[in-house]
């Protein structure tokens, strides 16, 4: 890598260390399919960040504003991310040998290194630099937007035998800044390009004709044919595209990677499920390791929003199920009410409701706010100790008058007997 990484040996070791420990957790995972909450898990987000720090380092000198220098970085964690699930997808098949049979540990870690120097070491330099170049010429990109349009851009290489042919075409190429050539053919055009863009005054050159331009720079990254270096990283605020070559065509227009996290979305692959969950964790980077594991188990519960089991009370039966409200309130309160729960308990407890026998019920003694009306009580085994589960009435009315009444379970408490 470039002389500024001077940690380059320190950090491949590092990150091969944090390699293994997440063969160690993929290795614990049964059944014939890769399960994509995986990603949450601390190991595997201690190695996405500790991939985007390194990255981050690329433009630690470089002068630009607070908002770009946190973008990029985001940018970096899910770039970092997708990188991830892709080794870990790939690493997954590794775990049974020709006979169907699970590899033992060992010969399981031995024929998945060769992903690890892949990834880590191979590529690694590469996106250094890419990461560096985007980074440089954000920052430069700023500056360009503090001067309107009092000045062109020139696109120029380095003038050196190492310059791309294609790439030593577009040197001198001059538009305005709001030229969208820039939009598409601004620097870096491609691994480990090291073009630049400066300002000149509009006197001293004469402006390249758009169409020339434009053609000049397909010709320039003609050898890119999926068009993955089309960006320019001041505008997007980021240093890597979103269609990269851990990414597919369409994440270039995908609400998700846009920011737009809260619009409803409904991943139709394993990708665009990785994708939404490390866009949901990059929400903030500082976020504790408690809250990174609360979002791997509330994904992990997800299933169970399709589960209702019908449930005796005093006067008939009840239809008892989960509800998102109910699931956090699960995960953030029930480990203060019990020690027997688990968190790995959290997905299997469908399975411990429907086996779950009638208590009593009761009334509340105040007013809540959030719709809870009324408790129902029931007795469960687990780990060889009684629990109780605590299943809530909501009733709520809509605006058309419509009553909407629902039964979910709310919390776990141990039984002393």
């Amino acid at each position: 890598m470039q002389a500024t990484f001077s940690r380059e040996d320190e950090i491949r070791q590092e990150l091969s260390r944090l390699f293994e420990n997440m063969m160690k957790i993929l290795y614990k995972v049964e059944g014939s399919q890769f399960r994509i909450e995986i990603l949450e898990k601390p190991q595997m987000q201690e190695f996405i960040d500790t991939h985007a720090k390194a990255l981050d380092s690329s433009f630690q000198q470089v002068e630009m504003s607070d908002i770009m220098r946190q973008r990029l970085q985001q940018s970096n964690y899910i770039f970092s991310g997708m990188k991830t699930f892709h080794e870990l997808n790939e690493a997954f098949p590794s775990l049974i040998d020709e006979n169907g049979n699970r590899k033992p540990f060992e010969q399981f870690l031995n024929d998945v290194q060769k992903i690890d120097r892949t990834y880590n070491r191979n590529y690694l330099r590469a996106e250094y630099n890419f990461c560096q170049a985007s980074a440089n010429m954000a920052s430069k990109w700023e500056g360009f937007m503090q001067d309107g349009d009092r000045y062109n851009l020139q696109y120029r290489t380095q003038r050196d035998k190492k310059v791309r042919p294609e790439h030593a075409a577009l040197d001198r190429v001059t538009l305005p800044v709001t030229d969208s050539f820039w939009k598409e053919f601004y620097p870096p055009n491609g691994w480990n390009c090291r073009c630049t863009v400066v300002q000149v005054r509009k006197s001293k050159y004469p402006e390249t004709p758009h169409d020339e331009a434009m053609a000049l720079g397909e010709e320039a990254t003609g050898k890119d044919t999926k068009r993955i270096f089309r960006f320019n990283p001041g505008i997007e605020q980021k240093s890597f595209p979103d269609y990269n070559p851990y990414t597919i065509k369409r994440c270039k227009d995908c609400d998700v990677a846009n920011g737009k996290i809260e619009l409803a979305f409904i991943p139709d692959n394993e990708l665009c499920a990785a994708c939404r969950i490390l866009h949901e964790c990059v929400g903030d980077r500082t976020k504790s390791a408690t809250a990174i594991e609360r979002t791997h188990y509330l994904h992990e519960m997800e299933p169970l929003l399709q589960i209702r089991h019908e449930k005796p009370i005093d006067r008939g039966t009840i239809k008892v199920g989960f509800s998102t409200y109910g699931n956090k309130h699960l995960f953030s309160d029930t480990f203060g009410r019990s020690r027997v729960l688990l968190k790995e308990d959290l997905k299997d407890l469908g399975a411990l409701l429907e086996n779950s026998t009638y208590i009593n019920d009761s009334v509340l003694t105040h007013t809540r706010r959030d719709h809870i009306v009324h408790f129902y009580y029931y007795k469960a085994e687990l780990h060889g100790r009684t629990v109780r589960l605590n299943v809530a009435k909501h009733v709520e009315e809509l605006n058309n008058g419509r009553i909407i009444v629902k039964y979910y379970l709310y919390s776990i408490n141990d039984i002393n007997e």
